[in-house]
């Protein structure tokens, strides 16, 4: 059953984040935390194209360049930028803040947090 708020025919994203370091290592450095997995219902997944340069190359072709996902969470989930995210079986990381649209000044409702995702590589 998705989130209070969350969109019925949205889908499941999973957001992937370091849990708390166990200790340090022989050199002092801290040991990574275990990777803590949340599913995620219920949120807006769209395609994210790069903008043609005007005039460009990409423009002139008419090509498109998808370079990852825009993702609308309207339950208002924590992300962070050092959050991973699997979305449709692929693993991407969250680029740039994720905005919180905060609340909407006409009905009173939550807004989304939205965030952009790129496709891990490398």
């Amino acid at each position: 059953m998705p989130a209070p708020g969350a969109y019925p025919f949205g889908e499941t994203v999973v957001r992937l984040r370091r849990g708390p370091s166990p200790g340090r290592d022989a050199r002092g450095q801290p040991i990574p935390g275990p990777l803590l997995e949340l599913p995620v219902q219920g949120v807006v997944v769209t395609p994210r194209q790069e903008s043609p340069q005007v005039g460009g190359d990409q423009q002139q072709a008419r090509d498109t360049v998808i370079v990852g996902w825009t993702v609308y969470d309207p339950t208002g989930g924590d992300w962070a930028t050092t959050d991973q995210v699997r979305i449709r079986g692929v693993l991407c990381d969250i680029t740039g803040e994720p905005g919180d649209w905060g609340r909407s000044p006409f009905t009173g409702s939550r807004g989304v947090v939205q965030f952009a995702a790129d496709r891990v590589t490398g």
